[in-house]
């Protein structure tokens, strides 16, 4: 299972986006997510089969302090701004900040998109979010939750980059348990055939 979370201000339509990559469906009426939202989906990428646990949380102010036990142990984060809100462009500043605080590995997969991209009003322009991402070394996708435009591909593209970063899922949950070892004794005695004499 991969963890991967959505972060972003407020409105910028970060479960709708989540919403049309999980079920294909929009709905311009959703209420802001309070706290957290967690949806699994299974998929192949290149073949492989991966179990996604997809962490959506609230861009409010108020649940930031929260936030920051999300970040543990997540494989890939992705940055939403709204691209017809300036100040949405301009705060991921404070959301790369909070990344770089909390993340427990330094080799997280970080991806910016800039969603909305059905409007008209733009205000943030698509050469704007890639010398962002450039700076920043993060995946860079501009997508539309409404029209679905882009958004099977940021997920795709994302989990891709996971699968070719070993060590983020190497030692995933997956990989935790009881690791069986041979006592000093028989590694001495060496292996003896399917029967062991009784001492």
């Amino acid at each position: 299972t991969l963890k991967l979370l959505l972060v972003g201000d407020s409105g910028v339509g970060k479960s709708s986006l989540l919403r049309r990559f999980m079920d294909g469906a929009f709905d311009p009426r959703l209420t802001p997510t309070v706290g957290v939202d967690i949806k699994m989906k299974r998929m192949v990428v290149e073949g492989r089969a991966v179990q996604l646990a997809v962490w959506d949380t609230a861009g409010q102010e108020r649940f930031r302090a929260v936030t920051s036990s999300y970040y543990r142990g997540a494989q890939g984060v992705v940055l939403v701004y709204d691209v017809t809100r300036k100040d949405t462009f301009t705060g991921i500043g404070g959301w790369l900040n909070e990344l770089e605080m909390y993340t427990s590995s330094s080799s997280t997969v970080k991806m910016l998109v800039g969603n909305k991209t059905d409007k008209p009003d733009r205000e943030v322009e698509r050469k704007e979010g890639l010398q962002l991402a450039r700076k920043h070394s993060l995946l860079f996708i501009e997508t539309s939750a409404k029209t679905q435009d882009g958004v099977q591909h940021a997920f795709e593209e994302l989990v891709i980059k996971i699968l070719q970063t070993p060590d983020l899922w190497e030692k995933g949950p997956a990989k935790k348990g009881v690791r069986l070892m041979e006592s000093s004794a028989q590694q001495q005695k060496g292996l003896c055939g399917a029967y062991c004499a009784l001492i």
